[in-house]
């Protein structure tokens, strides 16, 4: 097996993959990650050596393989959108058509979202980001007791190509990009991140608590994997 390794942590190279890698200190184990645009991640605990880290690559290649051709076979991401009146933009999965006015915030009224001109795509992101706060915070609260577990705060950010992350402290993060979702379908990137508050891995115990706070999981989240290139992800709110 051939490994060349550039800027560790940075880019771990192991034969034909290519993954990046970023040293966290909360970390007690490697995770590996197949993000939206078939891209490999590594979360690894500061202790993990190149070597180490590469013999896991090395076990899972057939798992990052066919994760990899799943994402691929949804295309490639959607076009960007031009900031002009009449152009789509998704709202809690229904469609609202721009209207670009001379001032004024970013605000969704009279079944338009309207944005000042000379605004651009990061406007747009933070008033995701603005109208998303309270209306996720409310969303998980029936979520979080549901499941019997202790959330210490919601956050909504930019996550890349993930929908969302948590860490040992209880804390959430949901991408902004969300909110371009149904409800039914945010519902399922809720519970997905509050049962990693119960087990951190995608093992077959993370999956049953997941299934019990959510039947039919499978379905959301196959709905989710087939819209996720449909919705709008600029660079500035990646």
């Amino acid at each position: 097996m051939l490994v060349t390794v550039s800027d560790f942590p940075g880019v771990l190279r192991v034969g034909d993959l290519e993954i990046a890698v970023t040293v966290s200190d909360r970390r007690k184990s490697v995770r590996l990650t197949v993000e939206r645009d078939a891209s490999v991640t590594a979360v690894v605990p500061p202790q993990v050596s190149r070597v180490e880290l590469a013999q896991m690559v090395e076990a899972k290649r057939a798992w990052l393989y066919g994760k990899i051709a799943e994402k691929r076979d949804l295309g490639e991401p959607a076009p960007d959108k031009e900031l002009v009146s009449g152009e789509g933009f998704l709202y809690l999965g229904r469609s609202y058509r721009l209207r670009v006015v001379d001032s004024g915030k970013v605000r969704l009224i009279h079944g338009r979202l309207e944005l000042a001109r000379g605004d651009g795509a990061k406007d747009l992101v933070d008033w995701y980001r603005r109208v998303g706060q309270p209306w996720l915070t409310r969303r998980i609260q029936p979520w979080v007791t549901r499941m019997g577990v202790e959330l210490t705060g919601l956050r909504v950010r930019p996550l890349g190509y993930r929908w969302g992350s948590c860490s040992r402290d209880g804390q959430v993060n949901i991408h902004w990009a969300t909110m371009q979702l149904p409800p039914s379908l945010i519902d399922y990137v809720l519970v997905h991140e509050l049962a990693h508050l119960r087990r951190a891995d995608h093992s077959a115990e993370f999956w049953q608590i997941v299934k019990r706070a959510l039947p039919g999981h499978q379905d959301y989240r196959e709905r989710l994997r087939r819209t996720g290139n449909d919705l709008w992800l600029p660079e500035e709110g990646r």
